[in-house]
């Protein structure tokens, strides 16, 4: 049976999808039609296309968009032609491409665009950020990337702003990765990475101008079960600099609520950063960053408190395991030695899971206090929320209490 399941993975279902695709939007006599054409890759001097969809068996295609434009109201579609993830280099592939492994690198290149004043890595698992950090040197952006949830970041897409040098590569091949993405590779990195047979390396020459793409905007298509489609713009953060920011104020039942104490230039920092990444993570999503790193991620939830509790517990299990890690080198969970264990787990409680000082960030307005109260009890000092519950005057209070501060962005940051 095991060997069964291990032959699924390895098993290539030939896809039989057509070479080209057409959309049309059409009004009255008007026509505005996108055209797509399918990505193929020439691999040991075979062409092959997507290695399968989300799972072994299911087949899918991946398609360019090669010409048409689409203009809605003011709003026109990103020009044909412009091409990342939808026309990328494979350097290396081993086993080429599937569907999971492209959509990965998609969502992080749809953050790392808002991250490009600084080296940045981002490692993405099952379509989410497991770790993200920016820093001086490309080198450290990864291993604080990797080192924010590490158990995660096992198997996954890394993706990096810069070319990469010897010792970024030197410092990924430690561990396990299905694919590296990045505009450039230095001299000697390929022979690095050569030794890792089934690793996908990727060369997008064109992230070098990905923060050109920030304000650009792409159709999305959901397709229902019934065959029906929901088509909307892709989201664009417009809240990107700490001008846009605005200090939590409201008015509650004839009062006036305001937050007491300005950001720092550092939780200010934070907020922003970990805004863009919320741009990227699946909601309900409450994210907790530090020093441009995150530090604890909750995705996917249905309540809004939950996830705020998902996240802080992720970052004590994340401290715990990093430490764990430094002193023993080995994963936490392995760690069998009970006084070990109780010093690891006593160094984590102290430090409240790494969450003293840091900025908490929601993708929606908190319904009630209880949320932020999950933050602000663990030492959080600084939270970014779009704003505009009828109880935002709780929130206010909450940090009011502790002496943290409070930012609104004015726009929610939902992603299904």
């Amino acid at each position: 049976m095991a060997e069964d399941l291990k032959k699924m993975y390895r098993t290539i279902v030939d896809e039989h999808f057509p070479s080209r695709m057409e959309i049309s939007f059409v009004e009255g006599q008007q026509r505005q039609t996108l055209f797509y054409e399918k990505v193929l890759w020439t691999i040991d001097q075979v062409q092959k296309g997507l290695r399968y969809g989300e799972n072994p068996g299911q087949e899918a295609a991946m398609y360019k968009l090669v010409n048409g434009n689409l203009v809605l109201g003011h709003t026109e579609m990103i020009q044909p032609g412009r091409y990342l993830v939808s026309d990328i280099e494979l350097l290396q592939s081993g086993k080429h491409p599937g569907k999971t492994n492209l959509t990965d690198a998609d969502n992080a290149l749809n953050i790392l665009r808002y991250l490009s004043d600084r080296p940045a890595a981002i490692i993405v698992k099952h379509n989410n950020p497991c770790g993200v950090a920016r820093a001086d040197t490309l080198e450290q952006a990864y291993i604080k990337a990797n080192l924010a949830d590490r158990v995660a970041a096992f198997g996954g897409c890394i993706a990096l702003n810069r070319p990469v040098d010897l010792a970024t590569a030197e410092a990924i091949a430690a561990q396990y990765a299905e694919v590296v993405v990045a505009p450039e590779f230095e001299e000697g990195v390929m022979d690095i990475f050569g030794a890792k047979a089934n690793l996908r390396v990727i060369r997008i020459q064109s992230m070098s101008r990905l923060q050109t793409f920030v304000e650009q905007r792409c159709v999305e298509f959901k397709s229902l079960i019934d065959g029906g489609i929901i088509a909307q713009w892709a989201f664009v953060p417009e809240t990107r600099t700490k001008e846009s920011l605005r200090l939590a104020e409201c008015d509650y039942k004839g009062k006036r609520y305001q937050i007491a104490r300005k950001p720092s230039e550092a939780e200010y920092r934070d907020m922003l950063f970990g805004w863009l990444v919320e741009a990227g993570v699946t909601s309900n999503s409450v994210i907790y960053v530090k020093d441009e790193v995150t530090v604890g991620i909750g995705t996917g939830e249905q309540d809004r408190v939950g996830v705020a509790q998902i996240a802080r517990d992720k970052a004590y299990r994340k401290l715990a395991d990093r430490y764990c890690f430094a002193e023993h080198h080995m994963a936490y969970n392995d760690l069998h030695d009970v006084d070990k264990r109780a010093a690891i787990d006593a160094r984590v409680d102290e430090e409240k899971g790494g969450l003293i000082g840091s900025a908490m960030v929601s993708d929606a307005f908190f319904p009630f206090r209880d949320g932020v109260d999950v933050g602000l009890r663990e030492g959080v000092s600084a939270v970014i929320q779009p704003g505009g519950s009828n109880n935002d005057f709780q929130s206010i209070e909450a940090c009011n209490e502790v002496g943290a501060t409070m930012v609104y962005t004015g726009q929610r940051s939902f992603k299904h």
